[in-house]
């Protein structure tokens, strides 16, 4: 099938890389050197856990062409900067749309694509957990992942029929990369940031390195999760992906998770590529996030969260990490 993938970070280009296995006619759009970097020596990914690398040669372009069409479109940006792609994304020729990452806005993202769609579009949302970094100087992607990858993916509040569910699965048939459906995409997003700031406030906290995090910190962070699923569940909005809550919470799931928190700080590789990276890189849509979570918790003012506050009281203020990180202080 023919797919186009919109954005080529380090999800972005991983998601390409699925696709081409499952023997798609895959297009990624890029912008830049890393463009010019793509069609001068293709996809190549080094995949760090797996110790492989891979080279794949999708078709790559700069922008969007009218006569184009595709049977559909990922795109895949950061939260910041996704709205300012939205009508381009309505102007392609696609029944299927799917914004990947990290999203508080979906609602409004989709109205503006139906409101300015040259033809019928449905769209859905996508999380696929992913993270890496790219390496200018070698022309690759460094990519951390377990296993061969999943994408959680859905209908703002339902599933899309099964005959977009089965093109869909189809596009990725024979990868053994997982589509995994969920009911309520809106609900799946606020509940990911559950899970995501508190790791955010502490690498900010630590300046970028969570090597530095003592284990008091990590067990805070923790905490402030539990927390944050509480205040979720008491206004309602359903845990998703169902039983998520569970890996801040006494138990095996609580384990796991304790030892991923014990990873990513002694082994600083395994750290900078799962969170730091994408924190030093990617602030300002970390701050727009932290901000979106803000007005969901000020639902209920009375709700407890003392770690969740006391673990951000820690990291410095957002003008600070705006300076820190424009200027590339930290590495």
């Amino acid at each position: 099938m023919k797919v186009l993938v919109y954005g080529s970070g380090v999800i972005g280009c991983y998601l390409a890389h699925v696709l081409c296995i499952a023997g798609n006619n895959v297009t990624l759009l890029a912008r830049g050197p890393w463009k010019e970097q793509l069609q001068h020596n293709g996809l190549r990914i080094r995949h760090h856990l797996q110790r492989k690398t891979t080279l794949d040669h999708p078709r790559v372009i700069g922008g969007i062409e009218e006569e184009d069409t595709y049977d559909a479109v990922f795109a895949v940006m950061p939260y910041n900067r996704m709205r300012s792609i939205l009508e381009p994304l309505a102007a392609i020729r696609s029944p299927i749309v799917v914004l990947v990452g990290n999203n508080m806005s979906p609602a409004d993202m989709q109205q503006i694509i139906l409101d300015h769609s040259v033809c019928g579009k449905q769209v859905l949302f996508g999380f696929q957990a992913t993270a890496g970094k790219r390496d200018h100087e070698k022309g690759m992607l460094i990519c951390e992942r377990a296993g061969i990858g999943a994408m959680d993916i859905g209908g703002l509040h339902s599933l899309p029929n099964s005959d977009t569910q089965a093109k869909l699965e189809a596009m990725f048939n024979g990868s053994g990369y997982r589509l995994r459906w969920q009911p309520d995409m809106e609900a799946y997003l606020i509940c990911h940031l559950a899970a995501v700031l508190p790791i955010c406030y502490l690498a900010y906290a630590c300046n970028g390195d969570l090597t530095g995090s003592t284990g008091k910190q990590r067990k805070l962070m923790s905490m402030a999760s539990r927390e944050a699923y509480a205040m979720l569940k008491a206004q309602g909005i359903p845990i998703l992906p169902e039983g998520d809550d569970q890996y801040y919470a006494p138990g095996i799931k609580g384990t796991v998770m304790q030892f991923l928190y014990f990873a990513m700080a002694k082994w600083k590789t395994a750290g900078d590529l799962i969170a730091c990276e994408h924190c030093r890189n990617a602030f300002e849509e970390m701050e727009m996030l932290d901000d979106a979570f803000e007005k969901v918790l000020a639902r209920r003012p009375e709700f407890p969260m003392p770690s969740w506050r006391e673990l951000k009281a820690q990291m410095p203020g957002w003008d600070a990490i705006r300076k820190q990180y424009a200027k590339g202080s930290m590495k």
